[in-house]
């Protein structure tokens, strides 16, 4: 089972403020190193999640996580069709997907993914998207569908959590509602916090 709250990060450093907090899912995105500062971002993020007892998904570089011995990967779309899915599997490394449309959704699902992510559920400002906001019942939707479990992110906010929970989502991908507030270790602790609160799909 995934952790309800899963916060996605864009370094190591994040790791050391917020780990000690109890964070036990923590996706890794990072963009625009090198090769030899990404490799030591993600070595580095594993090995602080491992001794945490955190899980940690390496975003997009599937050839690193193999190598470095990450436990899970994300693949964005693109990513998707360009990974080899035999090397991953055969490395055992578990494997989350995002997903904007239904086209989307039915190449993840041929993929066989241990969760299906869906975006953006409300509209976000940290990147332009290409595609309108899901909603709500997108998610009952995508949950009906993918019978697996279901990442909701985009634009959800700790006081927009129940209902996305209620919704079906089985975890919450957070980024800016934690890294962009005044004291993201006050938010996360937050977020935390609210887990066992949020109501379950069947409520």
């Amino acid at each position: 089972m995934l952790d309800r709250f899963y916060l996605i990060v864009d370094g190591a450093r994040w790791l050391d403020r917020l780990l000690p907090l109890g964070l036990g899912l923590v996706q890794l995105r990072v963009k625009g190193l090198d090769e030899a500062a990404r490799r030591a971002e993600i070595a580095a993020s594993i090995q602080k999640c491992r001794a945490s007892g955190a899980t940690l998904v390496v975003n997009d570089f599937w050839r690193d996580a193999i190598d470095l011995g990450a436990a899970w990967v994300h693949l964005g779309q693109e990513d998707l069709a360009g990974a080899d899915l035999v090397a991953i599997r055969r490395a055992g490394v578990k494997l989350g997907i995002s997903t904007h449309s239904h086209e989307e959704l039915d190449a993840a699902l041929a993929a066989d993914p241990d969760y299906v992510a869906l975006g953006p559920v409300y509209p976000t400002t940290l990147k332009v998207m290409p595609w309108a906001p899901q909603g709500l019942d997108r998610i009952g939707e995508w949950k009906r569908i993918t019978k697996r479990p279901l990442v909701a992110i985009g634009g959800i906010t700790l006081e927009r959590a129940p209902g996305v929970a209620r919704a079906g989502a089985d975890s919450i991908a957070v980024i800016s509602d934690v890294l962009s507030h005044p004291d993201p270790e006050a938010r996360c602790k937050a977020w935390l916090d609210a887990r066992a609160t949020w109501p379950a799909a069947s409520d």
